[in-house]
């Protein structure tokens, strides 16, 4: 078992700013599906959960039960608007590349399918940070975090002591309890300050550029 410090790292909402498309391509999916959202509604919380949860939960308000053929209809969508700018979140320069030299190893733990997060990362030159990738299948299949967390730990071997999951939502937060991981919450993403303390995150980070002080401090 590896006692190199790992940090694992959620994608939307942490490193990459895919807001607008996700929700984008989530409204052309309950269109598809005969359903207008309004307009006006924040569709901000769609972000980051797994599919499955996030779809069931809106397509309930219709009494519709669709929630495969959805996500089939929403991978669609986001296969075409994969050129469309999914930004890195301001003050990553560095930090990753930091974080390595250092000799810390890095793991990607996302619930976007892993073709996509893998194009996007490699878009943006990051994939050579990474250790290793851990995400989702076309089905939305292996999203959860709590298992999605433990087949990295087992897989690479990793000492769960010697490993921080970083992550702008609630659900990273428990996918990294139920592994008996630390975690730290990043305040420039989807989730806040409340949620994050709510979830019970170990600490929070402001900035990216805080993180490898914050893992540090937490794994000496």
């Amino acid at each position: 078992m590896s006692d190199a410090i790992a940090v694992l790292l959620d994608m939307d909402g942490t490193l990459i700013d895919s807001r607008e498309t996700v929700i984008g391509c989530a409204r052309a999916t309950f269109r598809d599906l005969g359903h207008e959202l309004d307009p006006n509604e924040d569709l901000g919380w769609i972000v980051g959960p797994p599919l499955v949860d996030t779809f069931g939960a809106i397509l309930a308000r219709f009494g519709d039960d669709r929630v495969a053929e959805g996500v089939s209809i929403y991978r669609e969508h986001y296969a075409r608007h994969m050129a469309d700018p999914s930004p890195v979140f301001p003050g990553w320069d560095g930090v990753l590349e930091a974080m390595v030299a250092a000799g810390w190893r890095l793991f990607l733990a996302t619930s976007k399918a892993l073709p996509f997060a893998r194009e996007i990362l490699d878009k943006h030159g990051l994939s050579s940070q990474f250790s290793g990738f851990y995400g989702a299948d076309l089905n939305d299949g292996g999203a959860e975090k709590p298992e999605l967390i433990a087949r990295l730990l087992k897989t690479e071997g990793l000492d769960p002591a010697r490993a921080v999951m970083v992550g702008d939502r609630r659900f990273d937060i428990a996918g990294a309890q139920a592994n008996r991981v630390r975690s730290l919450g990043v305040l420039w993403g989807y989730g806040g300050r409340e949620e994050l303390t709510a979830a019970g995150a170990d600490g929070l980070v402001a900035a990216p550029a805080d993180l490898p002080g914050a893992v540090r401090a937490m794994l000496p």
